[in-house]
C-alpha cells in the first residue's frame, strides 16, 4: 500500500514539474522579422500597415494652400497673397485623401505667433502619421518668421555676417536661438543651414545667405548651426547639393548651370557637404545641371547619376533626399508636375518639396507604381528612411 502511494506521489511530482517546467510554445511575434529573427523597428513595422496611397503621402512636403483644392497653382504659389491661415473642410478632407508627409510654412501663411500655433497644431492633429513641419528660417533675409510683424524674436542680419567674425560657437547659437523660437510655434524641421560657397561675386541666389566665400570656414560654421539646432531638438537640411555658390543664374526661373567638374567641385563647393553630409537629417539637391558631371543633361535633383552615383555611393550618404521646390522654373519650364515627381524619385529622391501641381505629381507616381516604372520597393526605401527620421524625433 505504502508503495503504490509513493508511486502516485512520484506521480504527481513529476506532472507538477512537467507543466511547469516547461516553456509553453509562444506565438510568432508579428514584430520580428520573420526570415532574420531581427525585431522590427517602429518604422517597419508602421509600413507593412500602410497602403499603397499612404506611402506615396510621405514623398511629399508641400504647402498648406495645396491641400485647398479650390486654389490654383497660381494663387498657391504667389508669394503674399491667398495665403491660408487656417484648416477649413477642404483641406481637412485633402490631408485624409493624400496622408501628406509635411508642410512647408510660408509668410503669407503667418499672421500672429497665436495664429502660427494654433494652425501647425491643427494640422498635426488631423495627421494619422506625424508631420514634417518645416520653414525656410535661415537667419538674415530668407527668414519667414523673423522678417514678419508681432514676432519677438532675434533677427540676424546675415550668415555673413556670422562667417566674418570667424567664431563657429556663434553658428551653432544661430542653430539654437533659432530652432528654439521654431521648436515653440510647433516645427520640427528647419530647411537650413545653407552649406554653399560663395564663391561667385555675380551670384543671384546665394549671396550673403552663406556663410561665405572659404569653404573650409563654411564648413566649420555649418557643422556647428546644425548642433545647434539638434540640440533645439529641430531637424536641420542643407542645402543645396552639390553647390549652388558659383553659379549667375536663378533656378526660381530656369535652367541654371555650373560647368565645373566634380573633382573641382571637390576642392570647394562640396567640403561643406561632406563635412556635415553624416550629421545633418537632410540634404537639399538643387536644380542646377552639371554637364561635366553628369551625362543625362538633367537637373541634379533629377539625376540618378548625381543622386544614387555621387551622393549615395561616392559620398555615403545613407540619409533623407529632399529636392529643392519643385514649383521653381528651372523644373516648371521643362517638365509636368506628374514627370518631375516620377524622375525625382528613379533619381533616388525621398522627398518632393512642393510640386506646382501637388494632386497631379500625387496621381503621377501612383500610376508609375502601378504600371511598373517605380516599384513598391523603390517607395518603401524611402518611406523607411522618412518614418525612422520621424521616429528619431518624435517627443524631442
Amino acid at each position: 500500500m505504502k508503495k503504490i502511494f509513493f508511486n502516485s506521489l512520484i506521480l504527481v511530482i513529476v506532472l507538477i514539474l512537467t507543466s511547469c517546467g516547461v516553456p509553453s510554445v509562444e506565438k510568432p511575434d508579428s514584430t520580428n522579422n520573420t526570415s532574420t529573427g531581427k525585431k522590427l523597428s517602429k518604422a517597419e513595422q508602421l509600413i507593412k500597415s500602410m497602403t499603397l496611397e499612404e506611402k506615396i503621402g510621405q514623398l511629399f512636403i508641400i504647402r498648406p494652400d495645396s491641400l485647398d483644392l479650390n486654389l490654383t497653382t497660381e494663387q498657391i504659389s504667389n508669394p503674399k497673397a491667398y495665403g491660408v491661415i487656417e484648416l477649413n473642410n477642404q483641406m481637412i478632407e485633402s490631408m485624409k485623401a493624400y496622408h501628406i508627409g509635411g508642410i512647408v510654412i510660408f509668410q503669407k501663411n503667418i499672421l500672429s505667433p497665436e495664429q502660427l500655433t494654433d494652425f501647425i497644431n491643427e494640422m498635426k492633429k488631423q495627421s494619422e502619421i506625424s508631420l514634417f513641419v518645416g520653414i525656410d528660417e535661415e537667419g538674415g533675409p530668407v527668414s519667414r518668421i523673423a522678417n514678419s510683424k508681432g514676432f519677438d524674436v532675434i533677427r540676424y542680419e546675415s550668415m555673413e555676417a556670422i562667417g566674418l567674425t570667424k567664431d563657429s560657437k556663434n553658428a551653432r547659437n544661430v542653430g539654437l536661438t533659432i530652432g528654439s523660437y521654431l521648436k515653440q510655434y510647433g516645427f520640427n524641421i528647419d530647411f537650413a543651414p545653407v552649406a554653399d560657397v560663395n564663391t561667385n561675386p555675380e551670384n543671384i541666389v546665394i549671396g550673403n545667405r552663406s556663410f561665405g566665400s572659404n569653404p573650409a570656414l563654411v564648413a566649420e560654421m555649418v557643422s556647428e548651426e546644425i548642433d545647434g539646432f539638434h540640440q533645439a531638438g529641430v531637424m536641420s537640411c542643407i542645402k543645396h547639393f552639390p553647390g549652388h555658390g558659383d553659379t549667375k543664374g536663378d533656378t526660381h526661373k530656369g535652367v541654371v548651370s555650373t560647368e565645373k567638374t566634380w573633382e573641382e567641385l571637390k576642392q570647394c563647393e562640396l567640403i561643406p557637404f561632406i563635412n556635415a553630409s553624416q550629421n545633418t537629417d537632410m540634404i537639399m539637391v538643387s536644380h542646377i545641371t552639371t554637364p561635366n558631371i553628369t551625362s543625362d543633361g538633367l537637373p541634379s535633383s533629377l539625376s540618378n547619376e548625381m543622386i544614387e552615383g555621387k551622393l549615395r555611393k561616392e559620398m555615403n550618404y545613407n540619409g533623407v533626399v529632399i529636392t529643392d521646390s519643385m514649383a521653381m522654373g528651372a523644373i516648371t519650364q521643362e517638365y509636368t508636375s506628374s514627370t518631375s515627381a516620377i524622375k525625382a524619385i528613379l533619381a533616388g529622391a525621398d522627398i518632393i518639396l512642393m510640386p506646382e501641381n501637388f494632386v497631379e505629381a500625387y496621381n503621377g507616381i501612383y500610376n508609375a507604381v502601378k504600371d511598373g516604372t517605380i516599384s513598391e520597393k523603390r517607395i518603401d526605401k524611402s518611406v523607411l528612411r522618412i518614418l525612422s527620421l520621424k521616429e528619431k524625433y518624435k517627443g524631442k
